[in-house]
């Protein structure tokens, strides 16, 4: 099983020994919108105010959710957190312990459209959707995370999760960002399929992206 937290308000989370902190975690992912990604292009904010971190906890044995939201409250002033299921259509590439991933991990916080059936929002995001997102980005890490249930008390209502890795120059280049070689009529061709995949699920609304730098903390 995994959980994921959104964090506001973050102190130093990298030096906080955060992993070993967290019993019964397997694995510890850190994501910090730092001053690495500070010039990113894409920054898209619904919650009432930036997510500063995102920390993912997949768990040997049953969740300890209630003791991560205490340790993480020592890092950060507010914490929400979700439990998922998780999808990997491009696995994400390994990196050592506190070493800065390279490239651009976008974290994406989708809501369902109230009129859309769940099962229907789910096909049209996990099935039809993907291939598309593949196709018409540059990403080299993609990461889908349905959310089952809230691991915290206040967490918002957010039916998603997504992580994509892009090469470092998609923070300002949209030919980076969208494998167009810096073609105008690819990359128009590559935005108006992207964008009409998402409009169908309505992930081209009352989303969150926040532009982060990826380290792996266990």
């Amino acid at each position: 099983m995994k959980t994921i937290f959104a964090l506001w308000g973050v102190r130093d989370l990298l030096a906080a020994d955060l992993a070993a902190r967290l019993p019964g975690s397997a694995a510890v992912q850190a994501n910090v919108s730092d001053a690495a990604v500070e010039k990113a292009m894409l920054r898209i904010t619904t919650f009432d105010a930036p997510v500063q971190a995102v920390v993912s906890v997949w768990w040997a044995a049953d969740p300890e959710s209630a003791v991560t939201e205490r340790v993480l409250g020592t890092v950060a002033e507010r914490v929400a957190g979700w439990h998922v299921e998780e999808v990997t259509p491009i696995p994400l590439p390994g990196v050592a312990p506190l070493e800065r991933a390279p490239g651009l991990s976008n974290i994406a916080f989708l809501r369902k459209p109230d009129d859309l059936p769940h099962a229907e929002w789910l096909d049209r995001w996990r099935i039809h959707h993907t291939p598309v997102a593949i196709e018409t980005q540059a990403t080299f890490g993609y990461v889908q995370n349905l959310v089952t249930g809230p691991a915290t008390d206040d967490a918002p209502a957010i039916a998603g999760i997504v992580e994509e890795l892009f090469p470092i120059e998609a923070l300002t280049d949209p030919h980076a960002f969208y494998g167009s070689g810096g073609d105008d009529a690819e990359l128009a061709r590559r935005v108006d399929r992207l964008m009409t995949s998402v409009a169908t699920f309505g992930g081209d609304r009352n989303l969150d992206v926040v532009p982060t730098s990826r380290y792996r903390l266990r």
